[in-house]
């Protein structure tokens, strides 16, 4: 790609001198575990596309910090006809690609349409919206399958940000997954899967970046990770995929004014999936009875140093519709009078398979932890088998009910109540209690119950109060038969140098990489760890 500009040295697991990012005195090493494969919005799902694609690219809607949606290329909330079937959108006037070409309503369509045909993701739009199409060089028109009251949070997805139908035209069926060419804060120089290099578009419409550009680096290991910052080697650090222990102590840090700290919205569930088509699982009682088994509070006290709130409801709690006290909480009491009814308890032990994720710290120490509690308090009734699997291997057995328990973790595509329950309980084929084909066979549950379908999509028609209330009626009636069992609640957090202001995230998780600014001289920090 003509005008790249050099690779940063910043790489491996062990930091060497990086001069790229002193070339200017506010531009900035932004540092994470994130290997980012495609630049692609069509084919991006994790964290770190993620979080790379909200500074180069631009939604329609967006999530601020405090939880607001604002319009972005859009100037206005969606309007919506009489029966909720179409919906028109105003969009930006004067906004330009990175390429000098014109936003407008045809370059939205191209880049839906091409979502649409190809996005890794694109269930995102295709469940909800039938076609799209320009009714003015402003204006656009959409059909929705049937009445959705969140669309304009489904529009913040940063998946669904327009692209140059000129840069892509050759590329309206392929991923292009080294360059971009958006209508972001930023225009992307270098693309490696380890580094990105990020400069200010000149031509933006909006406010302009506060620094000079940002050098997005991914190292191999947390402890790579640590000493980067430790060293001052780079000068912000997400906290995905750092160890607990690890972020622990640079919140310690910060809290004693050595390193500036800031968190987002907590989006990102943990929770256990139950087998509930096979024995022994398919036994109700049994799964109430590991409902009741879980100490939640000490596996957050012991595994994630109280940084990981425990969690009694699948949509966070800051969502509309959320359920704080959805599911039961610990009580190994009600745990052996259920374990006790199934015939367990008196000389016979059930065995449970739980199945971590071995490349996800954590995963491995709650599952020791729950396995010790168990051990302790309901030991004559209930042993945990503890197994280990790398994550790709296991997502990819999960549908076919391989797994009687597995911990996993889920952070929607966008925030709001809808994309957390019908990605674990959508069910386009249930018979009876059990769910053929669909979300909840592909996240390994199996679990389903008369009218649910008809639930979620109700719930997803109605907005306000009434919404709200039908949400949490869902989840108090997945809580009694506990296909699931949320466990606990994630917030992204990033470290700062003190010679960099404070990291804030938006609404949706993502840091705000155009606020960050140099506002000092980096210190010597050393290497001390």
């Amino acid at each position: 790609m003509a005008g790249l500009g050099g690779p940063l040295s910043l790489t491996g697991c062990q930091p060497q001198p990086n001069p790229g990012a002193s070339s200017s005195p506010n531009r900035l090493v932004v540092a994470s575990k994130n290997r980012i494969d495609t630049v692609d919005p069509g084919g991006a799902y994790t964290f770190g596309a993620m979080q790379l694609l909200s500074a180069i690219g631009d939604p329609l809607y967006a999530i601020n910090a405090r939880g607001e949606l604002e319009p972005r290329l859009a100037v206005a909330p969606p309007v919506l006809s009489a029966d909720g079937l179409t919906a028109r959108v105003e969009l930006r006037r004067g906004v330009r690609f990175h390429d000098g070409t014109p936003f407008n309503a045809a370059a939205m369509v191209f880049s839906l349409e091409r979502f649409l045909a190809i996005g890794k993701l694109s269930y995102l739009l295709g469940d909800r919206v039938s076609g799209a199409r320009a009714v003015g060089p402003y204006t656009l028109e959409l059909t929705l399958k049937r009445p959705y009251s969140a669309l304009a949070e489904l529009l913040s997805a940063v998946n669904l940000t327009p692209l140059s139908p000129t840069a892509y035209q050759r590329h309206q069926k392929t991923f292009l997954n080294d360059r971009f060419v958006g209508t972001g804060p930023y225009r992307l120089s270098f693309f490696t899967d380890q580094q990105q290099r990020l400069e200010p578009f000149a031509g933006y419409w909006g406010a302009k970046p506060a620094n000079a550009g940002i050098d997005l680096v991914a190292l191999s290991n947390s402890t790579a990770l640590y000493g980067a910052l430790q060293s001052g080697e780079v000068d912000v650090l997400l906290s995905t995929s750092l160890e607990i222990d690890q972020q622990a102590s640079l919140r310690r840090r910060a809290s004693q004014g050595q390193l500036r700290e800031g968190s987002g919205p907590a989006l990102e569930i943990g929770y256990l999936t139950l087998l509930t088509d096979q024995p022994p699982l398919n036994d109700p009682r049994l799964r109430q009875a590991v409902a009741y088994s879980l100490d939640r509070r000490t596996i957050s006290r012991r595994v994630t140093l109280g940084l990981r709130p425990p969690l009694r409801d699948l949509v966070p709690p800051s969502l509309k519709g959320s359920d704080p006290q959805a599911w039961p909480g610990y009580n190994p009491a009600k745990a052996r009078q259920l374990y006790r009814q199934a015939g367990y308890c008196q000389g016979k032990r059930l065995t449970l398979p739980l199945t971590f994720r071995s490349n996800i710290p954590a995963d491995k120490l709650f599952a020791l932890t729950w396995q010790a509690q168990l051990r302790q308090d309901l030991g004559d009734c209930v042993e945990l088998e503890v197994t280990g699997m790398e994550a790709t291997t296991a997502y990819r057995q999960l549908g076919e009910g391989a797994f009687p328990l597995i911990l996993l973790e889920w952070m929607g595509d966008f925030p709001d109540a809808d994309n957390y329950l019908v990605p674990l309980l959508g069910c386009d084929q249930a018979e009876g209690d059990r769910c053929a084909k669909g979300a909840a066979a592909a996240s390994g549950s199996f679990w389903a119950r008369p009218g649910l379908q008809e639930d979620l999509q109700r719930s997803a028609a109605l907005a306000g109060p009434a919404r709200a209330a039908l949400l949490r009626r869902i989840q108090r009636q997945t809580a009694a038969a506990n296909p699931y069992l949320p466990v606990w609640l994630v917030a992204p957090r990033a470290w700062a140098q003190r010679s960099v202001s404070q990291p804030r995230f938006d609404g949706s998780g993502r840091l705000l990489l155009q606020e960050l600014q140099r506002t000092g001289p980096t210190p010597n920090l050393g290497t001390g760890r």
